[in-house]
């Protein structure tokens, strides 16, 4: 067995930022994981995790705070995808196309289980309306950031 070295700058490896995609979707990718950022930040700080006063899920039911302990905790794994997107988009912009089809696949999902699973509220939740729009806009921002840009 040779010598074993850890070696801490094997988790991010050297920068390339070699996209090769159309800017708009670069610039796409910017505005979806501002959204997605702040989206995360107030499911895991906000009072209610936004439940009631984002979304009008009454939490005011028994298992009202298992309602807010799960967007909670679900605003942490948004956070680590936010995270991931951010470091794509500093140092391996080249995998921007990978960071909208998980997106959209997202979004996909989303609406799916929402069909399946239908949230009880007074009014539709931004993120069911923002799915609908987002869906069709990754697609094309996904086929954009396919194309080479001559640039």
């Amino acid at each position: 067995m040779g010598n074993i070295n850890f070696d801490i700058s094997m988790l991010l490896p050297p920068k390339r930022n070699d996209y090769a995609g159309l800017k708009i979707s670069m610039w796409f990718l910017i505005l979806i994981n501002i959204v997605g950022t702040v989206r995360s930040l107030i499911h895991m700080f906000y009072f209610d995790s936004g439940a009631q006063s984002i979304a009008s899920m009454n939490i005011n039911v028994n298992g009202g705070k298992n309602i807010v302990a799960l967007l909670a905790q679900w605003g942490g794994a948004q956070f680590i995808m936010a995270i991931i997107i951010w470091i794509v988009l500093w140092r391996y912009r080249e995998l921007i196309p990978l960071m909208i089809t998980e997106i959209l696949i997202e979004q996909i999902l989303r609406l799916g289980i929402g069909c399946m699973k239908p949230l009880v509220t007074v009014h539709r939740p931004p993120g069911a309306i923002g799915s609908i729009i987002i869906i069709p806009l990754s697609m094309m921002m996904l086929i954009l950031s396919l194309i080479r840009s001559e640039s």
